[in-house]
């Protein structure tokens, strides 16, 4: 066995020591993939993936650097700013993306983008022009 070898098998009992509890949590960011545009909760999310809440945020964070929640917000948020790089309303996209309100999606969108929808979607469309 090279050393090589050696340090990848010790990173990985290390990171991974639980298959089972990597799976599962595999399978709830695979969940959230797939059902982000819904109105899904952490217990939704346990209930998918047969884990309780405790060790899933605290598995998730190890394996992907942020709980469930942080990273359904940060998925609806880049899937936003696509959106409205294509020229879509800012309150359609807030409910496209899984938002319930154009309030919630805006103040989360000024926090993680640095601006608010409307001025991105603006800055998108100019940016755009200029490309051409």
């Amino acid at each position: 066995m090279t050393y090589y070898h050696q340090q990848v098998l010790s990173i990985s009992a290390e990171l991974y020591s639980n298959v089972y509890l990597t799976r599962q949590v595999i399978q709830a960011k695979h969940f959230i993939d797939n059902n982000f545009t819904n109105n899904i909760t952490l217990d939704d999310i346990c209930k998918e993936a047969y884990i309780s809440k405790f060790h899933l945020i605290r598995s998730f964070r190890k394996l992907y650097g942020a709980t469930p929640y942080q990273y359904l917000t940060s998925l609806r948020v880049n899937k936003a700013r696509a959106l409205l790089r294509n020229n879509v309303s800012v309150t359609e996209v807030c409910y496209s993306v899984g938002f319930e309100s154009p309030t919630t999606f805006a103040g989360f969108f000024k926090k993680m983008v640095g601006t608010g929808p409307s001025a991105y979607k603006t800055s998108a469309r100019e940016k755009a022009i200029l490309k051409r």
